[in-house]
């Protein structure tokens, strides 16, 4: 007649020479293989080509010189934009993880600020700061259509509608103002360094030192700093509140 097994048997010893590991968690997005989604590869491959059009357009009938053009704020979101488009296209289309939500966040967050500068500051006729309409070429007023509206929508529409909800973070915000940041040191230092009434010597005017003084063009910056972060910060809002596209109804 054999005893009866006990119901909670002790912990056994480990064995000699062998490594007891400790329990882990394993994200699941190390288990799970990520399917291929050609028509989202397409789309950001489409809204790659869309933002480089407008770039394009835009260096070739500005009529000011390449290093100009490239130095304003817009082209250079709209080439970032399309470098991380073309790679998240890449992603999708071969079945690879995708980009960093930061990275991606951040794109996101300059077209659109730069869409809403162009839009409230530049173009709109009660703003101190706007520019006169109709002095450029059609091509001229096409990239700014491309770049300042259509360009923001795309992406917009691709975070809304191809890309999981949740993703973006608090503490991504201060970081995406670094560009902006740097971009303002920059574009101080170079109407600095040319001289007094070159063409273009600062690129925004609301940057103006020559016209407004450090005094306001600092305040300035001030000012559109913090609606930048607002900015940020309603973009990590909007994104833990929006439905998720990706989740499977169970």
């Amino acid at each position: 007649m054999t005893a009866p097994i006990p119901r909670d048997l002790p912990d056994l010893p480990p064995i000699p020479g062998h490594v007891v590991l400790p329990p882990t968690v394993v994200p699941a997005r190390a288990v799970l293989i990520p399917a291929r989604r050609r028509p989202v590869a397409a789309f950001r491959g489409l809204t790659a080509l869309l933002a480089l059009t407008g770039v394009a357009i835009e260096l070739l009938a500005a009529g000011i010189p390449a290093t100009t053009a490239l130095s304003h704020f817009t082209i250079q979101s709209g080439i970032l934009l399309a470098l991380v488009m073309l790679a998240s296209a890449r992603c999708a289309w071969s079945a690879h993880h995708p980009l960093p939500s930061a990275l991606t966040g951040a794109a996101l967050f300059y077209v659109i600020a730069a869409a809403l500068v162009h839009h409230v500051l530049l173009a709109h006729t009660s703003s101190p700061f706007a520019t006169p309409d109709g002095t450029g070429t059609a091509w001229q007023t096409a990239a700014t259509h491309i770049l300042h509206t259509a360009v923001p929508v795309a992406a917009a529409l691709d975070w809304l509608l191809l890309t999981p909800a949740g993703r973006l973070h608090l503490r991504q915000a201060p970081a995406w103002l670094l560009y902006p940041l740097a971009y303002l040191a920059f574009s101080l230092a170079r109407g600095e360094l040319l001289l007094p009434g070159t063409q273009g010597r600062y690129l925004y005017p609301f940057l103006d030192v020559a016209q407004h003084g450090y005094k306001i063009v600092l305040g300035n910056a001030l000012l559109i700093g913090l609606a930048l972060y607002a900015l940020a910060v309603l973009l990590v809002a909007l994104d833990h509140i929006r439905p998720d596209p990706l989740r499977r109804p169970r």
